[in-house]
């Protein structure tokens, strides 16, 4: 949406730099990274991460608001409404000109925007300030300003309804896995802290055993029929195998508790991992959803990289069913954990969605369609000009940017 086609009538088009200056953040940013969420002002990045903590410091502190902040190398933005602090000068602070602009209006237009900032330079000068902006008259502004944050709002409520039955969906996985394994899945009445009848408790090395898999450098597989899989799954093919499955991975160490079960006879198991050699006649579905639920980050030597220490392990006791109720307990997982996939995939799918109705309700906006227009209001045009001479009166008391300039070109001649 980065070209202007047509507006409304008694709309009028400017570019960025007409209606705000970009004040120079390097007054503004922290001396020290030692944040605390109990100090009081927030330090602030353009980003994602936008608020990255909190400091102490008391002296250049930024206090103009409202203004956007504005990534100079990525053109991502933020509105900003509360004193604070900057990370680092690799950004714009963007104050509007004069008080006849409306910067959340300025604001919710940026958000339209699709810039390809694919080359390492700074954006604001050299391209983003110069690019056009439909205005509208100022009282359709605020209207306009008023829908997107009702909109938005009841957006957000959604959003955040989805994302915690999103949280717990995770605790109703964890909760069937724990279930399972204290067969309360496949026995009705079972005493907590009991083992159901016909269950007893073996050690690990008795459940299963692990092998480490074997030296391959990554950089020497091939297009084979044999996948190679690490802790991060599979990763390429090689011509050759070392191991039959069914396939169940651990990583070994870094990835220690990274699980994956592959479905197949031949594989070449990577020297990250360790795979199950030998399921003791256990059911490898089971062992698999039961290695979902256990904590081998509990079982990994305390280094740099954790790994996984397999003779302490082989100690842990395990409680194991028999056989054929293996294959209930897997079957019962399995109906619980599909109708949780579904619920997340709709979630998943109306998350998206979200995304493309917040675009909607914004280009809506900005083509004269969210509210409804009122001919006695004053025409955009004559706001511009009125902007334009509320700048020009206020230049003698110039933004720090612009003495920056002066001092600049003053020595660039001398």
């Amino acid at each position: 949406m980065n070209e202007i086609r047509e507006i409304p009538k008694g709309w009028t088009k400017a570019i960025f730099e007409d209606l705000l200056d970009y004040i120079q953040p390097t007054k503004f940013i922290v001396e020290s990274t030692e944040y605390d969420d109990k100090y009081k002002t927030p330090v602030l990045t353009a980003g994602k991460s936008f608020i990255i903590g909190h400091t102490n410091e008391t002296n250049g502190i930024f206090n103009g608001i409202p203004v956007i902040i504005f990534d100079d190398f990525t053109t991502a933005t933020k509105f900003v409404n509360f004193p604070f602090k900057v990370k680092s000068s690799a950004m714009k602070i963007l104050s509007p000109v004069g008080k006849l602009v409306n910067i959340k209006y300025v604001f919710g237009y940026m958000q339209t925007l699709r810039i390809n900032a694919d080359t390492h330079k700074r954006y604001w000068i050299s391209h983003y300030s110069q690019l056009p902006i439909p205005v509208s008259p100022l009282p359709e502004q605020h209207r306009i300003v008023a829908k997107i944050e009702e909109l938005f709002s009841s957006l957000d409520k959604g959003i955040e309804s989805l994302k915690t039955a999103q949280q717990q969906l995770k605790v109703y996985r964890q909760a069937v896995l724990k279930w399972a394994f204290e067969g309360k899945l496949t026995n009705r009445n079972v005493a907590e802290g009991e083992l159901p009848e016909g269950w007893r408790w073996v050690k690990f090395i008795e459940f299963c055993k692990l092998q480490r898999g074997y030296d391959l450098p990554l950089k020497n597989i091939v297009t084979g029929s044999y996948p190679v899989v690490t802790s991060s799954g599979v990763n390429g093919y090689h011509n050759e195998y070392k191991a039959n499955g069914p396939c169940l991975i651990t990583g070994r160490s870094g990835g220690v508790g990274n699980i994956h079960y592959l479905d197949v006879e031949k594989y070449w198991p990577h020297n990250t991992v360790l795979f199950v050699k030998d399921y003791c006649n256990n059911y490898p579905k089971y062992v698999y959803y039961y290695f979902l639920q256990f904590n081998f980050k509990g079982f990994s030597a305390s280094t740099t990289i954790p790994t996984l220490d397999r003779k302490q392990l082989y100690n842990e006791l395990v409680s194991l069913p028999h056989y054929r109720e293996q294959h209930a307990i897997v079957a019962e997982i399995e109906s619980r954990l599909s109708v949780c996939d579904k619920i997340e995939d709709s979630i998943e799918q109306s998350l998206k969605q979200s995304i493309a109705l917040r675009q909607s309700i914004l280009k809506k906006a900005f083509e004269g369609k969210l509210v409804p227009q009122d001919p006695n209001d004053e025409p955009a045009s004559v706001l511009l000009e009125r902007i334009k001479a509320e700048r020009e009166k206020n230049k003698p008391d110039d933004p720090p940017r612009r003495q920056a300039e002066k001092t600049k070109t003053k020595k660039a001649k001398s």
